[in-house]
């Protein structure tokens, strides 16, 4: 059973964990191993992770009390960081986060969301309806790492007044 919450204080060691898993153990098969490290070094500030966790203030996916996912969404519709466990990859989490992300922005009265996608998650996010914007090569860390910006158009409620 997956339930996803808001994030509360404490869960920021969890989160890097399946931000590290994901990378890692997932990503791994469209980067480099080079790429990865750049990406998600495994040695980092836990008190500057814990304070852009905070920040972004993301749902997180739990499965039998354990945290195999997050994910936000911020005001403009910006989605920043969508990662899912190896652990829990191809099991539903991430579409069950994203899903939760929809509702979301449909509550919000987004008009759309935009986020900047790996290789890896691609397919992925063009399932929920994103389509590639720009294909974009990044600089993180001095290794280049090839995404893309991409987009999703929601639909919006009908204005016309029923009569």
């Amino acid at each position: 059973m997956i339930s996803i919450r808001d994030f509360q204080a404490g869960d920021a060691p969890a989160l890097r964990a399946v931000f590290e898993s994901a990378i890692h153990e997932v990503a791994i098969r469209d980067y480099t191993p080079e790429q990865v490290d750049a990406w998600a070094p495994r040695e980092h500030d836990a008190a500057d992770w814990a304070e852009h966790m905070q920040d972004l203030a993301p749902f997180v996916a739990e499965r039998g009390g354990e945290i195999v996912a997050y994910a936000d969404v911020q005001p403009d519709g910006y989605i920043d960081h969508f990662f899912v466990s190896a652990a829990a990859a191809g099991q539903g989490v991430g579409g069950a986060l994203m899903r939760r992300i929809l509702a979301c922005a449909h509550e919000l009265g987004l008009p759309g969301l935009t986020s900047n996608v790996s290789l890896t998650a691609q397919p992925f996010f063009a399932h929920f309806g994103f389509e590639i914007v720009e294909q974009r090569v990044v600089e993180v860390r001095g290794a280049e790492l090839r995404n893309a910006a991409m987009r999703c158009v929601l639909p919006q409620a009908s204005s016309v007044a029923k009569t």
